[in-house]
């Protein structure tokens, strides 16, 4: 079996990122051999199915979490670190395809989200270099009358907490010229990613949660319970799936509705005093365009630059140069900063960008497709379904409304039309 599990780099290997660079890394768990039996089953090892882990642990359920490779291995432990309190997907679309009452409990459950990442940081003591605040900058001024009444739209309609910025703050906030604006979230945040996975591994374990890793899943039967892996065979009374962008075929209701694609970041070295003016008060950015640019300062003063994208399953042979690019077309002050770490991330996404919440079978939930948005939604998204196993499935059935189509394209022609995609909202983003 071949897929986007196996195309960038070794078997239960972290990726040469800042945070595998200065996070201790736990020692390896055991691989499932043998054959087993448990209450819950949990497939993926990322922040949706360590939430979930966790949660039903503390329940009491006998929980058994198989991760192909490590924990915190996937996107959960290479993203940009930006911990969101609102819904990925714009609150106007869900709006439109579910109407105000149920947008209001979605947005609601995004801020709750927010507060549980929060709630585990602090009950748990988790080291994850938490600090508050992320400005979304718009790179167009055609988007300044729009994001001025989405800012009232959404601080009127769901108590969002955004402030609007105009381009002469943005620059004071950013150090960059290249904005015409930006919306403050001031309940969002960002962390270390690949520390937080860790820290909620352990709590699961503590709770009495059993981990396995290099525990990569070769089939699975939602109506019988049945799971088999390299090296072997769990049967399982409910099963979770909770891979975001790594099906590899799996299940198929879910692959056709969340398409992995690839994400890059960069490093530099410490920044130390050197350039004040670059996000003096400690902010994150995600800017407006499509293949969006997003960045922040590390607890070292290490440049975190994101940007680029891709559909194909392959990472390109150098990242670094690719995303330097971007970062100095918005500081070219730091054309001659060293960059120490260069990686690339496989997320999933969604049409709409709105989160999956599916039942394929009997025994199987699946959640995932977090679109971006998988620190505060993954969490919340493993303890909604771990409710919803346990017996409280508001939340869920709530999610599992939410129109998020297949993919159009089928196995054959999706890729291709996602790079085609991909390659279009480029070139929009330039004009």
């Amino acid at each position: 079996m071949s897929g986007f599990l196996d195309a960038n780099g070794p078997l239960a290997t972290y990726p040469d990122s800042a945070y595998a660079a200065s996070t201790p890394i736990p020692p390896l768990r055991a691989s499932l051999q043998g054959k087993h039996e448990t209450d819950i089953a949990i497939i993926g090892g990322g922040f949706a199915g360590l939430s979930a882990a966790l949660h039903l642990a503390q329940a009491g359920l006998r929980v058994v979490l198989l991760e192909a490779h490590r924990i915190g291995w996937g996107a959960s432990g290479r993203n940009g670190g930006q911990l969101g309190s609102l819904p990925r997907a714009d609150m106007g679309w869900y709006e439109r395809a579910m109407g105000k009452e149920d947008a209001r409990k979605i947005a609601a459950l995004a801020q709750s989200a927010n507060d549980l990442v929060r709630a585990l940081i602090d009950k748990h003591e988790i080291a994850c270099d938490l600090r508050d605040g992320v400005l979304n900058t718009l790179h167009r001024p055609r988007f300044v009358a729009l994001a001025q009444r989405e800012v009232e739209h959404y601080n009127r309609d769901y108590d969002a907490g955004l402030s609007w910025h105009d381009a002469a703050q943005t620059a004071a906030l950013t150090g960059s010229q290249a904005y015409h604006g930006a919306l403050l979230e001031t309940r969002a945040a960002h962390l270390n990613p690949l520390a937080l996975c860790f820290g909620l591994a352990q709590a699961a374990q503590s709770a009495g949660a059993q981990l396995y890793e290099r525990a990569r899943v070769l089939s699975l039967d939602g109506t019988s319970g049945e799971i088999r892996t390299e090296k072997g065979q769990l049967r399982a009374d409910r099963i979770l799936l909770a891979v975001n962008g790594y099906h590899d075929g799996i299940e198929p209701r879910s692959a056709e509705r969340v398409f992995p694609i690839n994400n890059f970041i960069l490093a530099t070295e410490p920044l130390g005093a050197a350039f004040p003016e670059i996000l003096p008060t400690g902010l994150a950015v995600a800017d407006s365009r499509f293949v969006i640019n997003y960045f922040r300062l590390s607890a070292d003063r290490r440049m975190l630059w994101g940007g680029g994208e891709s559909a194909r399953q392959r990472f390109p042979s150098d990242i670094g140069s690719m995303v330097r690019k971007h970062m100095l077309a918005h500081y070219p002050q730091l054309e001659g900063a060293a960059i120490t770490h260069a990686w690339g991330g496989t997320l999933g996404i969604t049409g709409p960008r709105a989160p999956i919440f599916l039942r394929p079978a009997p025994k199987l939930l699946s959640i995932g497709g977090w679109s971006g948005s998988g620190i505060h939604m993954g969490v919340m998204g493993g303890k909604i379904a771990a409710d919803a196993i346990i017996g409280t499935a508001d939340a869920f059935d709530l999610l599992a409304r939410v129109p998020v189509p297949p993919l159009p394209g089928g196995q054959t022609l999706r890729a291709p039309m996602l790079r085609a995609a991909l390659t279009w909202y480029g070139l929009l983003d330039r004009l």
